[in-house]
């Protein structure tokens, strides 16, 4: 409270000061000002503008010294220049609203301020002058305006096409010299392909020789490991991982087994016997699909040719030969392969072998043993034993089946009979089938034999008719055979060469060979001192000549038959006699019988009895 009166208490001799100090050049400051707005009122009520915010901040320095958000004494000199200002504008103002004129107070007392306010253009008349000028050139501004952006459109119109027609000759050019480089890249290219399947050749040659070396390392560890025995306590190397899965395998240790043989795949190592026994213990423990899938897993992480083959055989039946044959597509030099192969076509596998069968087992066997030259197998094998083993059953395969391999001695065969009838067709087939058909011609469908009312113990199928019939007027031509055989594979067509003319000769002279003791007759039915060859002259249509001698005499005498009749070549004709006479001294006759094919029979001889 205390405070309270002294503040004021002072507060008239601040004001008194203030007024002292300020109240002088404020008063003039704001006199200046005054005029100043007078004159420029013309143009707007300055005088009111500045009596307005010198009233209002007046107002504020006021409240702030009241609040005491300002010291007093700083703030005073403020308030009083600000309250001068206000009253002395707030005067003009008032006095240019009761005297009601536009040019201010001095304008009008002095006429040389007026003449001030025409020569710099606030007059209100000049103003309305200038305002109209301004809107005219505004207008005007505004249709150069139009025209420029119009001829600024045309302009980047024609700039437009202009950059469209450089752009499509840049294009062609780019074009050019992309057809050029193109070109120049592919020639590059092509050098460069060549040079890289060079390096690539050389690589992988350089590659198969070091798998070569490091295989025959292994497999030299492996044998010595094997010639000591046990199992090592702890190994390192592949060929010590093996060591110990077929010392584990054999004691019937089969999950150490399992383990040694997996930590020897993680050598990658591209060497058949190792996968071929461990895929044998998988599929006991886990059968087939459990060491294809174990297989799959090796497959996907190694590069070695043999886990991939392997992998392939843990598949079923038709799957597992069409990933065989796949592989050895795509890698046809890899020589185990076709031993594996041939297993795919064995009696082992397959129970009953048709032709087919044995002649697949037997060219994947050929190309097998065709890579032992210069020891070519020993790359693929770690365990020598399991290579010799492989061979030798090659070897003894091949033997068994022989010559299976020649297709002319394994091909149907077609036996012609003529009858007076016609032709009787006889097929042999080199196997068993389960169906037969053939097609006269090179074309048009083929024909099946047939059944006859009979099982073939081989197939257990009913046994298919080995022949059909042709009429005589058949002419010479091709007929085509082809078979079934026991898995119902079609086999053939063959094609066989039919002379009607030829087929009659062989067929008669093969019936003159087998019944050569029936061609002659002595005394037959009683006729005494009469010889028959009833039998010859039936078959005559092989023959060419017919030679004998009696009593052990030269062959001096000759036969004549009659022509043959192809249309009917079994009739005798009923002038011809079939036989002729001969002295009852006479014991023996020697005949020999040339054939039309050139041949001579072995000469016969005939007692009489």
């Amino acid at each position: 409270m205390a405070g309270g009166i002294g503040m004021g208490g002072a507060a008239p001799s601040l004001i008194r000061a203030s007024l002292g100090r300020t109240g002088r050049w404020a008063t003039g400051v704001a006199f200046v000002g005054g005029f100043i707005s007078d004159i420029l009122n013309p143009l707007a009520p300055f005088a009111a503008y500045i009596a307005l915010v010198a009233a209002i901040a007046a107002v504020i320095i006021a409240i702030a010294i009241v609040l005491r958000l300002v010291l007093a004494a700083k703030a005073l000199p403020a308030l009083v220049f600000a309250s001068t200002a206000a009253a002395v504008a707030g005067g003009v103002f008032a006095v240019q609203k009761q005297t009601n004129t536009q040019n201010g107070l001095v304008a009008g007392l002095v006429p040389a301020v007026a003449e001030l306010q025409r020569s710099m253009g606030i007059v209100s008349a000049k103003v309305a002058k200038i305002e109209q000028t301004v809107t005219e050139t505004q207008k005007t501004v505004e249709t150069v305006k139009q025209s420029t952006d119009k001829v600024l459109q045309k302009t980047d119109e024609i700039a437009s096409v202009q950059q469209q027609q450089t752009e499509q000759g840049a294009e062609t050019q780019k074009t050019v010299e992309a057809v050029k480089q193109t070109t120049d890249t592919l020639a590059d290219t092509v050098a460069a392909g060549q040079q890289q399947q060079q390096a690539q050749a050389e690589k992988l040659q350089a590659t198969t020789e070091q798998i070569a070396v490091s295989i025959d390392t292994i497999a030299k560890g492996f044998a010595a490991l094997a010639a000591r025995g046990g199992a090592i306590a702890e190994p390192k190397r592949p060929d010590e991982f093996y060591h110990n899965a077929r010392v584990y395998e054999l004691s019937g240790d089969m999950l150490n087994a399992r383990r040694s043989y997996l930590a020897f795949a993680g050598f990658d190592v591209d060497a058949i016997d190792p996968y071929t026994r461990f895929a044998t213990l998988l599929r006991v423990q886990d059968g087939k699909a459990g060491a294809r899938e174990v297989f799959g897993a090796l497959a996907d992480k190694g590069k070695a040719l043999s886990i991939k083959l392997v992998h392939a055989l843990q598949f079923d039946d038709a799957q597992r030969l069409q990933k065989l044959n796949a592989f050895v597509a795509a890698n046809p030099d890899f020589a185990p392969a076709y031993f594996l192969l041939s297993q795919e076509f064995s009696e082992d596998r397959l129970g009953f072998q048709a032709l087919s069968d044995k002649r697949s087992e037997a060219t994947a066997l050929t190309k097998f043993l065709s890579y032992e030259k210069d020891g070519g197998l020993l790359k693929y094998f770690v365990d020598q034993t399991q290579l010799a083993d492989w061979l030798d059953r090659s070897r003894s395969r091949l033997a068994a089946l022989g010559d299976v391999l020649d297709a002319k001695r394994f091909a149907p065969t077609l036996t012609p009979m003529r009858s007076n009838q016609g032709w009787s067709m006889t097929i042999s087939i080199p196997e068993p089938a389960t169906g037969i058909s053939w097609r006269m011609g090179d074309s048009g469908p083929f024909t099946e034999t047939g059944f006859l009312a009979l099982n073939d113990q081989t197939t257990g199928k009913p046994m298919p008719n080995p022949s059909f019939e042709l009429p005589d007027s058949t002419a010479a031509g091709s007929i085509a055979i082809k078979y079934l055989d026991v898995s119902g594979r079609e086999t053939g067509p063959f094609d066989i060469r039919f002379d009607p003319e030829m087929a009659l000769q062989q067929g008669n002279k093969q019936i003159l060979d087998q019944f050569w003791t029936s061609w002659i007759a002595f005394d037959a039915s009683g006729n005494r001192g009469l010889v028959y060859f009833s039998h010859m002259l039936s078959y005559r249509c092989a023959i060419k000549a017919v030679h004998y001698g009696l009593n052990g005499a030269a062959l001096d005498k000759e036969i004549k038959m009659p022509a043959c009749d192809p249309k009917d070549p079994y009739a005798i004709p009923y002038d011809y006699q079939p036989y002729f006479k001969v002295a009852d001294d006479v014991k023996s006759m020697s005949v020999q019988v040339t054939y039309t094919d050139g041949t001579q029979s072995p000469v016969r001889e005939y007692k009489r009895q």
